[in-house]
């Protein structure tokens, strides 16, 4: 005689029911002042901006503005001084954002491994990036490039000394090598955030798979190439779109030491901005440039990341 067992009853699960309406609300509460302080700080500067950017309006005649349509970006598009300035924007951020990320991907390489003194070596390293930057650009522009008391002429001429020579060459930096002038305060600038990132990335590396690849008898250099530069490929992305957003936008350190010259040998966009609206008092121009740069910022942020994403995605199938 058989028995037969009862299948136990199968329980429905049901859904959760939604939140209504007013608890959505609720929970969006406390992010509501935040997203109206951006709203206002923000969005309604650029609005205004896109609005005086269509007018004809010189502040020396504050009663004399019409509609200008496209004509200002036609300008901005077609200036000689102006296309000099996207030029300079350029070649200025490209090259200090792959000398900061070269560097400081060294820095952090180094300070991630443990030695004596490494804390103070870390706070001497992080400092460039506390210090004001138009402090720094100054400390750069007297304290180093200035042809007659300026640390870099003092050494040349102290090498030239040792090897016999009774004076060595005077050097003026700004006049003759500007853009590397303004290029090497950047980097030295901007390498300490740099490094700050990507030390942080090294530090979430797990160490057992650092092992296992000793283990297997890669060498230092495959270790690196092949484990330690791909775990830093988020970390090497965001350094170089933050970095491409922030120099993009540079301007103390153009305006305080070469001040765009000589000619327009370093007139980047922002600055080319500034001279548009307090040099020519031509608010239209200057703001259908701001629209520009802002444009811009976005294009060269989105390019970047999309360029340094495809050299990882060509290096992953190896």
């Amino acid at each position: 005689m058989t028995t037969l067992t009862k299948a136990p009853p199968v329980r429905t699960v049901r859904p959760a029911p939604m939140p209504s309406t007013r608890v959505r609300w609720l929970r969006r509460a406390p992010l509501l002042p935040a997203l109206i302080f951006t709203i206002v700080v923000t969005q309604i500067p650029f609005l205004v901006t896109l609005v005086i950017s269509s007018l004809n309006w010189n502040i020396l005649h504050p009663g004399d503005r019409s509609f200008a349509g496209l004509s200002n970006y036609q300008f901005v598009f077609t200036d000689a001084r102006l296309r000099a300035a996207v030029i300079n924007t350029v070649t200025m951020t490209a090259s200090v954002v792959i000398l900061s990320v070269l560097i400081g991907l060294g820095l952090a390489v180094l300070l991630d491994r443990r030695f004596p003194g490494r804390g103070l070596a870390r706070t001497l390293l992080i400092a460039p990036f506390l210090v004001m930057p138009v402090a720094s650009a100054l400390l750069w522009k007297h304290a180093l490039y200035n042809p007659a008391y300026g640390l870099f002429n003092g050494v040349l001429n102290a090498l030239w000394q040792a090897f016999g020579a009774d004076h060595g060459p005077t050097i003026d930096w700004v006049s003759d090598r500007p853009m590397m002038a303004v290029v090497a305060a950047l980097v030295w600038q901007w390498t300490p955030f740099m490094m700050l990132i990507l030390l942080a990335g090294l530090s979430t590396q797990p160490p057992d798979v650092l092992e296992a690849a000793k283990i297997d008898g890669a060498r230092a250099l495959q270790t690196f190439r092949f484990v330690t530069v791909p775990h830093l490929r988020q970390y090497l992305e965001l350094s170089v779109l933050l970095g491409s957003i922030y120099v993009l936008q540079t301007f103390d350190a153009v305006f305080t030491i070469t001040q765009g010259g000589p000619g327009t040998a370093t007139t980047n966009l922002p600055y080319e901005i500034y001279l548009t609206t307090f040099r020519k008092y031509e608010y239209g121009q200057a703001a259908a440039a701001g629209v520009v740069v802002v444009i811009g910022t976005i294009i060269v942020a989105t390019f970047a990341l999309r360029v340094v994403s495809s050299l990882f995605s060509k290096e992953s199938p190896r």
